[in-house]
């Protein structure tokens, strides 16, 4: 380092720490004759009164080009201590060439980073003039024109030197390649930097487990959206599913009891065919139900008979009777069968609940419900055939629950799921005249009471055949007025009032009135007909009549057809 107060900077140039203008120093001498010595980057000034030499100019190898235009080498230093005297006067107004560099200075060379030497690496020593800084930006670092040196780049120090020379810090070059010296130096005698443990395996460890992840993530909604149509689908909230049974007197309570003993019935026969229902009387396969239902079997037809589980088997008639609308058919070979159990007509009232079962329209197994409407409702029904052999009298319960065609012969239960009528009949809707009537349920809707389809069903079953509860008269069924007139004599010539019949017994004549049955009113000959069907043979009734104005009443011992 110079003598007298001055500091080496990391590029090159010296400074004067004292004195009133700017000098420039120079660098260590290099030694040898017509070795150049390093040059700053900035420009030397002419020797005092010479002239202003040309430019150095630096080629590839870093030296001076020799003749004219060389670089002035700058005064020996007269010894310790003498501090360098400028080459010229100097310039107060710092203008160039005597002044700092101008704009033309040539940049200074490039600048490699510096690592800090690996642990463990000896540094290397002076360089054999003993200069610590080349001045060309980093200390070691070979001046333009010597062996070897590069614009920065260490240089090549001789391979049997032991070490490389003192004084130098130890480089590391990272673009140096495999083989390369560092100061001079192998690298197998400076030593292998520590290897630094792997990063990638865990890297992609983690990456493959996050792509599993992801994988499974990704799935899993992708189902959920196929399954459930979307994220953002809107999903409702429902109640829970129960299995719990429903009160016994509600409609569903009553449904359960009652629709596994009520069956199908599909007819064929004479070119007819037929729907309708019925239900199981007994153990035995006896089945209840309407006289028109089986009517088009007739003689050699065919009685299908379906359960409400779905399994059908073959029916054979027992016994019908017209005047009732009722018959009686069985099935044989079919176990687990559920019986209804029968109620009592008699104690319905107007306006109980009740629950109709039945297939209207072929639909099986279809409830409808309502109330009781109407008691001892006289209604007729058929007459199809012309000769009145088909017309039946019912003393009806009337309902306004739904009853269609394919109802007939169903049950009609109360609230404790007991049969207390068989339904035949409804009312329907008329149009207008000449036109027919709705064919669906207005609400108005017939059943025999359970009373008279017991006896009819018994009798039917025990004898095949069903009795009717006759008072030995002919009506006039031509009478407008109030009432069932007693007919004159008849068109074959036999009198109106059978004698020794029942009316005969009781008084009644011919031309009477009968306006009453046991104090119920009569307006017709067909309601006077209702009200004696709805008895038995034996019974026997109060007759409220009408003769020549007056007024009376006579008992009458109810016979049976044979005796009429």
């Amino acid at each position: 380092m110079a003598s007298g107060g001055s500091a080496a900077f990391a590029d090159g140039s010296a400074r004067s720490d004292g004195g009133s203008g700017r000098s420039v120093d120079s660098p260590a001498a290099s030694g040898g004759a017509g070795e150049p010595s390093a040059v700053p980057a900035a420009r030397v000034g002419p020797a005092e009164g010479g002239a202003v030499p040309a430019p150095a100019v630096f080629g590839s190898g870093g030296g001076a080009e020799p003749g004219a235009g060389a670089p002035v080498p700058p005064a020996p230093r007269s010894g310790e201590g003498d501090r360098p005297q400028p080459l010229h006067e100097p310039d107060a107004y710092s203008t160039p060439p005597y002044g700092e560099p101008g704009p033309w200075a040539p940049a200074p060379p490039v600048q490699r980073p510096v690592p800090t030497p690996a642990q463990g690496t000896s540094v290397p020593p002076q360089l054999p003039d003993g200069g610590a800084d080349s001045g060309y930006g980093h200390p070691g670092y070979g001046a333009p024109g010597q062996p070897g040196a590069v614009y920065g780049h260490p240089p090549a120090y001789p391979q049997d030197s032991a070490q490389p020379p003192a004084g130098q810090w130890l480089q590391y070059d990272p673009w140096a390649t495999p083989g390369s010296q560092v100061l001079g130096v192998p690298l197998s005698q400076v030593g292998e930097p520590p290897r630094r443990r792997g990063r990638f395996g865990p890297l992609v460890a983690g990456a493959v487990l996050l792509a599993l992840v992801a994988g499974g993530v990704g799935g899993g909604i992708g189902a959920y959206i196929e399954r459930n149509g979307g994220i953002n689908r809107v999903e409702l909230e429902q109640a829970p599913r129960e299995n719990r049974d429903r009160a016994p007197d509600s409609v569903a309570g009553i449904a359960a009891k009652a629709v596994p003993g009520v069956v199908t019935l599909h007819v064929n026969g004479g070119g007819e065919q037929g729907t309708g229902t019925g239900f199981v009387l007994d153990g035995q396969g006896h089945i209840l139900t309407n006289n028109h239902v089986v009517d088009p079997a007739g003689d050699g037809g065919s009685i299908r008979v379906t359960f409400s589980g779905g399994e059908t088997v073959r029916a054979s008639l027992v016994g019908k009777d017209s005047g009732y609308d009722l018959a009686v058919v069985k099935v044989t070979g079919v176990s687990g069968l559920t019986p209804l159990p029968l109620g009592n007509s008699d104690n319905v009232r107007v306006g109980d609940p009740v629950v109709a079962i039945g297939a209207p329209f072929d639909l099986q197994n279809t409830v409808t419900s309502g109330i009781i409407s109407a008691k001892d409702r006289p209604i007729t029904a058929g007459g199809d055939k012309g000769d009145g052999s088909d017309v039946s009298y019912v003393d009806a319960l009337q309902t306004d629950a739904p009853i269609n065609p394919g109802n007939s012969g169903g049950p009609l239960v109360d609230t404790t799921a007991r049969v207390i009528g068989i339904n035949s009949a409804i009312r329907a809707a008329d149009t207008g005249p000449g036109t027919e009537g709705q064919s669906g349920s207005i609400g108005l809707g017939f059943a025999i009471p359970i009373n008279q389809g017991k006896r009819v069903a018994e009798e039917l079953i025990n004898t095949g055949r069903a009795t009717h509860p006759v008072i030995g008269v002919s009506l006039d069924m031509k009478y407008t007025g109030d009432g069932a007139r007693v007919g004159g004599k008849s068109k074959d010539g036999t009198p109106s009032v059978v004698p020794g019949g029942p009316s005969a017994k009781a008084g009644v004549r011919p031309g009477d009135v009968i306006t009453a049955v046991d104090g119920r009113r009569v307006h017709s000959g067909e309601e006077l007909i209702v009200k004696i069907r709805a008895h038995r043979p034996g019974d026997r009734l109060k007759l409220t009549l009408v003769r020549e104005g007056k007024e009376r009443t006579v008992t009458v011992t109810l016979g049976t057809s044979g005796d009429d």
